[in-house]
């Protein structure tokens, strides 16, 4: 399966209007009413994917001045297909001068023979504010999961901000202490416009400013509620898509 979908979002009246919005099975994409000056659309997976094969792409434009936010509904499962070959799903994000984003989907589950690779591409003004968050899960319980590779590539101001690829479903390094320790559950949490934070770390959590501005969070966990806890720094405890 091969879609395609596309959202863009700009100020009109002195509020967020969706310009376009372009669903394609499976990646269907839903606003949500507004009570303020932001948009909210919710993304769902309106049939069961990715699958070994499948080719998914996301498009997500925020014009200058805009405030959107992009959350899941439910889990995404990785799941092979009839041929042993890969699923690949990418997400290209633009945002104008004093534009806002937050791209907040619900955790991913990397199932047995999954073979998945998730890119996320952004593409930021110099004055923006964006947020996103990822949660890879290996497998279900008691699962032995598959692979999945994640590719996240920011640039901000012309300036490259991050570029990094992790890889987890393999059984050994995910043992290892220098990868998963054993871990079920990866979170990372990336937030460039917020306010500043210090480096900090503790417990199977660490917080890093990188050198281009921006936050880089990262937690291990043995389930997902102990990864947002733990992703979350020792602030209020957030619900996942919010």
């Amino acid at each position: 399966m091969k879609a395609h979908a596309r959202l863009v979002a700009a100020v009109g009246n002195g509020r967020t209007v969706l310009r376009e919005l372009k669903s394609m099975a499976p990646l269907t994409l839903v606003p949500r009413r507004q009570r303020g000056p932001g948009a909210v659309v919710h993304l769902v997976n309106s049939a069961t994917a990715p699958l070994g094969g499948d080719e998914l792409r996301l498009e997500i434009r925020v014009e200058a001045g805009a405030e959107l936010k992009l959350s899941g509904v439910a889990a995404t499962l990785a799941l092979p297909g009839l041929r042993e070959v890969p699923s690949l799903s990418t997400v290209d994000v633009v945002v104008a001068d004093g534009g806002s984003f937050e791209y907040l989907p619900e955790p991913t589950v990397v199932t047995a023979r999954a073979n998945h690779t998730a890119v996320l591409r952004a593409e930021l003004a110099e004055e923006t504010r964006f947020r996103t968050r990822e949660v890879l899960v290996l497998g279900r319980e008691g699962e032995r999961p598959g692979r999945l590779t994640s590719t996240v590539q920011v640039v901000r101001g012309g300036v490259p901000a991050l570029r990094q690829t992790q890889t987890i479903g393999d059984g050994p390094l995910d043992t290892s202490l220098a990868v998963l320790a054993g871990n079920r559950v990866l979170l990372t949490d990336l937030d460039f416009g917020g306010p500043p934070r210090p480096a900090e770390s503790g417990p199977w959590w660490s917080r890093t400013p990188l050198a281009a501005g921006g936050v880089l969070t990262t937690a291990l966990a043995a389930d997902v509620v102990t990864a947002v806890r733990l992703g979350s720094s020792g602030g209020a405890e957030p619900r996942l898509g919010q």
